[in-house]
C-alpha cells in the first residue's frame, strides 16, 4: 500500500481536519483517508457511474412520450375555438 506525505498544511486546515478527526473519534491520518476515499472516485467507481448515467439514459429514453406536445400558439386557438 502506498504511503503519502503531505506538507505546508495551513493551520486553519489542519485544526479543522483535527477537530473533525476528533469527532469521528479518529486518528487524523484515518480522517484523511476516509475524505479521500469520499471524494477521489477510483477508475472503478468512475466506470460504475457511467453504467449508472447510461441505464438512465436508457430509461429515459423509453419513457418519453411519442406525442409532440402542442405551443402555447396552438392551445390559445384551440381555446378560443371553443
Amino acid at each position: 500500500m502506498a504511503k503519502l506525505y503531505v506538507a505546508n498544511v495551513p493551520d486553519d486546515l489542519y485544526k479543522a481536519l483535527r477537530e473533525r478527526a476528533r469527532q469521528a473519534r479518529r486518528s487524523i491520518a484515518a480522517e484523511v483517508l476516509c475524505l479521500l476515499k469520499e471524494n477521489v472516485p477510483t477508475e472503478k467507481e468512475l466506470e460504475s457511474r457511467r453504467g449508472f448515467v447510461s441505464k438512465l439514459e436508457r430509461q429515459r429514453s423509453k419513457n418519453r412520450p411519442n406525442r409532440r406536445f402542442p405551443s402555447t400558439e396552438e392551445m390559445q386557438r384551440e381555446d378560443r375555438a371553443r
